[in-house]
């Protein structure tokens, strides 16, 4: 019976050796013939020489405790005593077994942890060379609420932030170029004009700005690969920026202070803000439960869009529609139409068990709600009686967006992670984050911006930086 259940771990010891020799020979073969990276084959063949090694210890072990359960069973067979005269068969069984059993379970441990080794390597290098962090935006002394790229030239990033600040960046040098310091409370949003180079941001101070903006784009400079640092999933870094001193703003960003248009009549904080299709209205989402839409030209408000129970904390427009969607701690979020300027229809929708962080159309016919509840719902606006899929996470989802020709869904989240989805709720990557790389606090928006080379994806968080990625989309609907 000992024999046999040597022999049993011999051949067991022998598959796992096997398969890791043949591994290792498959990687060792010419490298033009592989289609892995160089660093990702490097990184295999490591790991898979660790398993060999692991393997051989195991298997010199093995041979070593058959031989000693063969010579005990050759002197019991010919009636000599062993070391403790009074050990039965039962006994030495027994001992011969647990033995066995050490052995089997170091055997399934080791297995376990190197091949989890292979798997979140194989992740890690594969999310690296997908979703590539190119820059880091700094010089705000609070945290970052807010952040979206003009639409158009040239092309800018605009950030919103707790220090009363917005500030607009060079995506390509990560300078900044200029700061409107008009507000007198926490800039809670900025949106662009469609058309023309005019910025609208709304404020803890009750109100929302309109004001014109001038800016000389600099030279670009090299980027620097910040994203081949390595990535520590698991590292706590939440109090690395503890060390980094009060952030100063830039000493030599030019400033503007006084609003082209002040849009008011909200009795509370404006959260949010956006443009209507054309650019001639813009509505803003308030703390006093109620969204406001103005005309540009005369700062007059046309309509008060009430109805919710608790405070506003979204409001977005569709792209080419006069639609408008509002999220509220009320758990739902309303869709207003105003599309027949003699009838302006409101839809509720109540998918929801906790607040609607902020709900977004996309450039068809769907609109996308995230929640503090860990979910993300995609709904159709032909019929949104209920979801057509459903994202559930492991954190709150804050202000999300998504991408204009493959809807690609990017989620921040307060524990520090950006995750990408497509429109069927399958997810497609999650950003590099580690002690060096990414956001080192809540990551409270994202914005895509698919027709720049070197950033198509923007984030920002409370850790006062906004950090510019490059997403290989082929490459990451291919893996999908």
């Amino acid at each position: 019976m000992n024999s046999s259940v040597g022999s049993f771990k011999r051949d067991v010891l022998f598959v796992f050796w096997s398969q890791s020799s043949d591994n290792l020979e498959s990687l060792s073969r010419p490298e033009q013939d592989s289609k892995l990276p160089l660093s990702l084959r490097t990184n295999l063949l490591d790991l898979f020489s660790q398993i060999e090694r692991e393997f051989e210890n195991l298997y010199i072990e093995n041979l070593e405790l058959r031989r000693e359960i063969e010579t005990l069973n050759d002197r019991l067979a010919d009636g000599q005593t062993v070391e403790g005269a009074d050990l039965a068969k039962g006994a030495l069984k027994t001992k011969a077994s647990h033995s066995t059993s050490q052995l089997s379970q170091k055997l399934k441990t080791t297995y376990k942890a190197s091949t989890s080794k292979i798997v979140s390597s194989f992740k890690a290098t594969t999310s690296r060379a997908v979703c590539q962090l190119v820059r880091e935006y700094v010089g705000h002394r609070d945290g970052i609420w807010d952040l979206s790229v003009s639409r158009t030239q040239p092309v800018v990033l605009g950030t919103a932030s707790a220090d009363h600040s917005a500030m607009l960046w060079s995506i390509e040098t990560g300078k900044c170029l200029l700061k409107y310091a008009g507000h007198q409370g926490s800039v809670n949003s900025i949106k662009f004009h469609p058309t023309e180079q005019m910025a609208l941001t709304a404020s803890g101070d009750q109100t929302a700005h309109i004001w014109r903006y001038m800016v000389q784009l600099p030279t670009p400079q090299p980027v620097a690969d910040i994203s081949q640092t390595p990535c520590e999933d698991d590292v706590d870094s939440s109090d690395k920026d503890e060390a980094d001193g009060e952030a100063e703003g830039p000493s030599d960003c030019p400033s503007l202070r006084v609003a082209t248009t002040t849009l008011r009549s909200h009795q509370g904080v404006v959260i949010a803000a956006d443009w209507l299709v054309g650019g001639k209205q813009a509505v803003t989402a308030s703390w006093d439960r109620a969204a406001n839409l103005y005309d540009v030209e005369t700062a007059e408000l046309v309509h008060s869009l009430t109805g919710h129970d608790q405070e506003l904390t979204h409001c977005c427009t569709h792209p080419t529609q006069r639609l408008v969607v509002t999220s509220s701690r009320d758990t739902t979020f309303r869709l207003w139409d105003f599309r027949d300027p003699s009838i302006h229809s409101v839809n509720v929708f109540q998918g929801h068990t906790d607040t609607v962080t902020s709900a977004v159309f996309t450039v068809g016919d769907n609109v996308v709600s995230g929640s503090d509840d860990r979910t993300v719902k995609v709904w159709d606006l032909k019929n949104m009686r209920s979801p057509i899929a459903t994202i559930r996470t492991d954190s709150a989802v804050n202000r999300i967006s998504v991408s204009v020709t493959q809807k690609i869904i990017a989620l921040p989240h307060d524990n520090r992670q950006v995750r990408l989805f497509d429109m069927a709720g399958v997810r497609l990557a999650r950003l590099p984050q580690s002690n060096r790389t990414g956001h080192r606090r809540m990551v409270c928006c994202s914005a895509w911006c698919e027709d720049n080379t070197s950033c198509n994806l923007f984030t920002c968080g409370f850790d006062r930086q906004a950090i510019g990625w490059n997403i290989n989309i082929p490459a990451l609907l291919q893996e999908k």
